[in-house]
C-alpha cells in the first residue's frame, strides 16, 4: 500500500491547497516579470511592445502549463517537487536571457521553452501510468514537441524569422487547449475530462496577478528611492511634482488591485469551484484572459517609471504606456467578468471610452496630469463596483461559461 501511494503522484481527492513549493516556484516569475518590464522600458517602440507581448506569452504559458499539472499532481510527492525545482532552474536561465531574447540570448530562451514544455509533459505521462489523465498528457506532449521544435528553431534563427517561429510556438500551445489537443490516433479531450480543483486553480492565477502588481510596487518604490537620493534631494529641486507623481502611481496600482481583489477574485474562485465544467472555465477565464491583465500591469509599471523620472514632461511621452496599460487591464477584467458571470460591465466599458478621450488630451497636458486622470478612472471603476455591490452570483452561474 505504501509503495502504491508513493507511485501515485495525484493529489488526494477534495479541496487542494497551494503548497509552499508552488509559491517558491513563483519567485522565479517575479524575476521574469521584472525582466519584461525592463525590456519594454529599453524598447519603447511599437515593435518593442509587440516583442514584449510575445515574451510575456511565452513566460505565461510556461507558468500556466505548470499550474495545470500541479493542480493534478501532488507537489508534496518528492518526484513532483524535484520536477518543479528543475523547472525553476530552467525558468531562471530563461528569465536571465529575456533582455537579449532577440539577440544573442535567443537560443537560451527558445531552448528553455522547449525543455520545460516537453520535459514537464513527459514527466506527467510517465508519472500517470494507469491513470485516466495519462492519455490527455500524451496528447499534450505531442503538441508540446511541435511547439518546442518551433521555439528551438526560433532561437537558432535571426531577425523576423525568430519572431515568426516563436509566434508559431505560442500559437500551437494556445490552440492546443482550444482544440482539445487533438492528436491522430489519440483523438481529442473534452474539458469535462479536465477535472481540476477550481479553487486551487483560481488561487494560483490570482497569485500571478499579485506577482505583476508586486513588480509595479517595486518599480514605484525603487524609482522614488533613486530620486530621493539623487538630484531632487541633492540640489533642492522642487519636489512637489515628484511627490504627486509618486502618489498618482501608487493610487493607480492600488486601484488595479482593488478592481480585481475587492470582490471578483473571491467570487470567481467560488464559481469555478462549484462549476460542473471547471476545465472549460479554467481555460477561458483564467488561462486565456488573465495574461491580458498581467500585460496591462507590466505596461503600467513601465509608465510609472517614466512618470516618476519626469512628471513635468509632456504626456505624449507616456500616453500610450499609461493609457494602454490601464486599458488592457480594464478590458481584460471586463472579459473576465463576462466569461464568469455572463454580464457586461458597463463601468468598464465607460472607463475604456474615457481613456480613449484622454488620449486626445494627452498632447496638451503633462505626464503627471495624465497619470492623475488615469488613476481617477481606475478609482471610478472601483467605486462603481463598490456602490453597486452586486449580490453573490447565483449558484446557477457555476455552470456558465462562454
Amino acid at each position: 500500500m505504501a509503495r502504491d501511494r508513493q507511485r501515485n503522484l495525484l493529489r488526494e481527492p477534495g479541496p487542494a491547497r497551494v503548497t509552499n513549493i508552488e509559491l517558491f516556484f513563483d519567485l522565479v516569475y517575479v524575476f521574469a516579470v521584472t525582466q519584461l518590464s525592463e525590456y519594454l522600458l529599453r524598447n519603447l517602440t511599437p515593435a518593442g511592445a509587440l516583442r514584449t507581448g510575445l515574451l510575456l506569452t511565452m513566460v505565461w504559458l510556461l507558468w500556466a502549463y505548470t499550474t495545470w499539472v500541479t493542480n493534478w499532481l501532488d507537489p508534496d510527492r518528492i518526484a513532483v517537487r524535484l520536477m518543479l525545482l528543475g523547472l525553476m532552474l530552467i525558468s531562471l536561465v530563461m528569465s536571465a536571457a529575456l533582455p537579449d531574447a532577440f539577440g544573442p540570448g535567443g537560443l537560451l530562451v527558445g531552448g528553455a521553452y522547449a525543455a520545460m514544455q516537453i520535459g514537464r509533459s513527459t514527466f506527467a505521462v510517465a508519472g500517470l501510468q494507469g491513470q485516466q489523465l495519462q492519455r490527455n498528457f500524451q496528447r499534450i506532449l505531442a503538441w508540446c514537441v511541435l511547439s518546442g521544435a518551433l521555439a528551438v528553431c526560433g532561437g537558432l534563427a535571426t531577425g523576423a524569422a525568430r519572431e515568426l517561429l516563436w509566434l508559431g510556438a505560442v500559437g500551437v500551445d494556445l490552440l492546443g487547449g482550444v482544440a482539445g489537443f487533438y492528436t491522430p490516433g489519440l483523438g481529442r479531450s473534452r474539458t469535462q475530462e479536465w477535472d481540476i480543483e477550481g479553487g486551487h486553480f483560481a488561487e494560483r492565477c490570482q497569485a500571478f496577478i499579485l506577482i505583476a502588481l508586486g513588480e509595479s510596487i517595486v518599480v514605484i518604490g525603487a524609482t522614488l528611492a533613486g530620486l530621493l537620493s539623487g538630484p531632487v534631494a541633492l540640489h533642492g529641486r522642487p519636489a512637489a511634482g515628484y511627490v504627486a507623481a509618486f502618489l498618482a502611481a501608487f493610487a493607480g496600482s492600488a486601484g488595479l488591485w482593488w478592481i480585481y481583489f475587492d470582490r471578483s477574485a473571491e467570487e470567481s474562485a467560488r464559481v469555478i469551484a462549484e462549476s460542473a465544467d471547471p476545465g472549460r472555465l479554467g481555460r477561458s477565464a483564467y488561462h486565456l484572459i488573465h495574461p491580458v491583465m498581467v500585460a496591462g500591469i507590466i505596461v503600467d509599471a513601465t509608465a510609472d517609471k517614466v512618470l516618476l523620472s519626469s512628471p513635468a514632461a509632456p504626456a505624449s511621452s507616456i500616453a500610450w504606456l499609461l493609457l494602454g496599460g490601464t486599458g488592457l487591464y480594464i478590458a481584460g477584467h471586463a472579459a473576465f467578468k463576462a466569461v464568469v458571470w455572463r454580464t457586461v460591465s458597463w463601468p468598464r466599458i465607460a472607463a475604456l471610452a474615457v481613456l480613449a478621450l484622454l488620449a486626445l488630451a494627452a498632447p496638451h497636458v503633462s505626464a503627471l496630469v495624465l497619470a492623475i486622470c488615469a488613476a481617477a478612472v481606475v478609482a471610478a471603476v472601483g467605486a462603481a463596483d463598490y456602490v453597486g455591490r452586486p449580490g453573490r452570483p447565483a449558484s446557477s452561474a457555476a455552470t456558465m461559461d462562454s
